[in-house]
C-alpha cells in the first residue's frame, strides 16, 4: 500500500516557501504520495495556523498526526540538520578544488598538455584572485573579521581594506604574466604578514576565530588551511621575483 502524507506550504504569486518545496521533495523521495495542499494567500496561510496552532509553514500530516515543518520531518526520518552546521573547511576546499581544476583546463587549452610548474602557477593565480572576490563582496564584514587576527590590520585598519585588493592585484597579475618585480613584492608581503598573524593567533596564542579567507560570514575555522593561503602567496612572490631574475 503506497504511504501518503498530506502537505500544506504557502505558494502565492508573491511568495513559494522553499522549505515547502524541500518538504515535498522528501516526502516524495522517501517514497510517500503527497497530497500537495498549496496556502494560496496570506489570509489562507494565517487561518490555516490558526486552526492548528502553529506558527509556521510547511507542515507535514502522516497517519493524520501532525509531523510539522521542514526541520521537524528531518527528523521524523531520523536524518541530520539540514545545510552546513558549525565551523567548515568546505568552502575554503571548494575554491582550491575549482582553482585547481581551473589550472589543469587552462594548461590543456594553451598547451595540449599538463606542464606541472604551470599548473602550480595558475593554481596559485586562481585560487587568490577567486579568494580575493570572497572578501571584496562585502568589504566591512571582511574587515571586521580580519583585524581580530591579522598583527598589521590590528594597527592599520585601512589596510584590511587594502588587502583583498592586493591579493587580487597580485592573483591578475600572475596571470596576465606581468612583470615579477611588480608582481612578487606585493604577494610576499601580504603573504608574510598574513602567515606571521595565523601563526601566532592560532599556534602561539591559542585562540580559536574564524578566518576572513573566504569572506567576514564564514565559519571556516582560522587554522591550518589559512596558513596555506598566506604560504602559497610567499612562495608565488619567491617565484615570481626568481622568475624576473
Amino acid at each position: 500500500m503506497k504511504k501518503t502524507a498530506k502537505l500544506y506550504r504557502m505558494h502565492t504569486n508573491d511568495h513559494i516557501c522553499p522549505y515547502g518545496l524541500r518538504s515535498k521533495d522528501l516526502l516524495e523521495r522517501k517514497g510517500f504520495e503527497v497530497e500537495d495542499h498549496k496556502l494560496t494567500s496570506r489570509d489562507e496561510t494565517d487561518e490555516f495556523k490558526k486552526k492548528h496552532n502553529v506558527k509556521t509553514t510547511p507542515q507535514t500530516f502522516i497517519d493524520e498526526k501532525k509531523v510539522g515543518g521542514y526541520d521537524d520531518l528531518r527528523d521524523y526520518f531520523d536524518m541530520g540538520p539540514a545545510g552546513q552546521t558549525g565551523t567548515t573547511y568546505t568552502p575554503v576546499l571548494a575554491i582550491f578544488a575549482v582553482a585547481f581544476l581551473m589550472g589543469l583546463a587552462t594548461s590543456f587549452a594553451y598547451t595540449a598538455s599538463f606542464s606541472t610548474i604551470k599548473v602550480i602557477e595558475l593554481f596559485v593565480a586562481y585560487s587568490m584572485t577567486i579568494l580575493a572576490i570572497q572578501k571584496l563582496r562585502d568589504l566591512y564584514a571582511f574587515s571586521n573579521s580580519f583585524i581580530t587576527y591579522d598583527l598589521l590590520a590590528m594597527r592599520h585598519i585601512r589596510y584590511a581594506y587594502i588587502y583583498p585588493f592586493a591579493e587580487a592585484f597580485a592573483g591578475i597579475g600572475m596571470l596576465a604574466s606581468i612583470s615579477g618585480l611588480i608582481i612578487g613584492p606585493v604577494s610576499l608581503f601580504i603573504g608574510t604578514i598574513g602567515a606571521v598573524s595565523v601563526f601566532k593567533a592560532v599556534y602561539i596564542d591559542k585562540r580559536e576565530l574564524k578566518c576572513a579567507c573566504v569572506g567576514g560570514d564564514s565559519n571556516v575555522p582560522l587554522g591550518f588551511v589559512s596558513l596555506t593561503e598566506n604560504l602559497f602567496m610567499i612562495g608565488a612572490g619567491v617565484w615570481m621575483l626568481y622568475l624576473a631574475f
